[in-house]
């Protein structure tokens, strides 16, 4: 369950009129509001509000109201305070909720009027937000379908038609493996935020506290999980600095660019590719050590071309960061708005 308005397209499984009346599960009317009680990780504390009816498992706290009271807005006053009702979870020795833990829930309530044009103003930016990752999604689908195109000569761009050469890596490029820098600060190579300072991550650093054996990483050099790459765990740098042995460090020869083959190692065709070099007896074994990597056969077009369908998906991911910071300052902006609309902070006015 997520923190959402619940209709009926987001329902995987289904009840039957049978099971509904063998079982202790009730129907549910549009409006019931439903609040998580037990979950790993974030789960618990996640609120949703019914759009339509529905049934739910004992995990589920189900929350109805009586008249002169507004379902979006008290569904709202539950999200703004998620951690708190978390923390409420984990006093006492309790590691879930329970309903007398929600029922202590206290809620400051103005009248009916105000409760429903607060509902409104939240919905309108909810609005904003939902439209808002609906274009990230769009961007993301566009450079999907573009590296589909693009990097497999499907689809040529104009001013340019050279044959494609096909080459094996290791004829593209040669292995880092410089150790001993602790001149240099430790980064991370990520799957979905590229190489990135470790203290970014957001985990505990668990690296070694001898980092003799730690390779340097620079910029325009391809960095890739040996014992993930099948997974399409690499990322180009654009920093300088060192990472775990568990990496290995790949340096482009001149004739290619390090930006185009960065996204031709996050094609579906080429992963697949890793996948079948990589050694090992079970996936949790599975690697890809440079001698291995370098055995990968790719094709690929003149330096210049790379650099214009480097540009090209560049663009992509420079307009889906723009969308991805916008939805985040609207987040930001309507948790800020929550905080003083759902406690009284602020008042709104309500037509007479």
């Amino acid at each position: 369950m997520q923190n959402c308005l619940l209709g009926p397209n987001d329902v995987k499984e289904f009840i039957s009129q049978e099971g509904l009346r063998n079982s202790s599960a009730k129907l549910l009317a549009p409006g019931t509001i439903l609040l998580a009680m037990i979950g790993q990780g974030k789960t618990r504390g996640q609120a949703a509000l019914l759009t339509f009816e529905a049934a739910t498992n004992q995990n589920c706290a189900a929350i109805t109201l009586k008249d002169g009271h507004d379902p979006a807005f008290f569904f709202n006053f539950l999200l703004s305070q998620y951690e708190r009702i978390r923390q409420l979870s984990n006093s006492a020795g309790q590691s879930n909720l329970s309903g007398k833990l929600v029922k202590s829930i206290r809620v400051p309530v103005p009248p009916l009027s105000e409760q429903r044009r607060i509902a409104e103003i939240l919905s309108t930016w909810n609005q904003a937000i939902e439209t808002t990752e609906k274009l990230i999604e769009n961007s993301k689908a566009q450079k999907k379908a573009l590296m589909q195109q693009l990097l497999t000569g499907h689809r040529r761009l104009p001013g340019f038609s050279d044959r494609w050469q096909r080459y094996q890596l290791g004829q593209l490029f040669s292995e880092r493996k410089e150790t001993n820098r602790l001149d240099l600060p430790l980064l991370s190579i990520t799957q979905d935020r590229g190489v990135i300072h470790r203290d970014e991550v957001g985990r505990k650093d668990t690296s070694s506290d001898d980092k003799t054996k730690y390779k340097r990483l620079c910029p325009d050099d391809i960095g890739y999980n040996t014992m993930r790459m099948w997974q399409g765990v690499s990322a180009l740098s654009d920093k300088e600095g060192i990472v775990s042995p568990a990496y290995t460090i790949v340096t482009p020869e001149k004739s290619v660019s390090a930006r185009y083959m960065a996204y031709l190692f996050k094609l579906p065709r080429t992963i697949h590719d890793f996948y079948r070099y990589s050694q090992g007896l079970v996936s949790d074994t599975w690697n890809l050590k440079f001698p291995n990597f370098s055995e990968v056969e790719v094709s690929v077009p003149t330096r210049s071309e790379q650099e214009v369908i480097a540009d090209i998906l560049n663009g992509c991911d420079n307009e889906t960061a723009t969308l991805i910071r916008h939805a985040q300052n609207l987040c930001r902006q309507k948790k800020a708005l929550m905080q003083q609309l759902l406690t009284g902070k602020r008042r709104v006015k309500v037509a007479a």
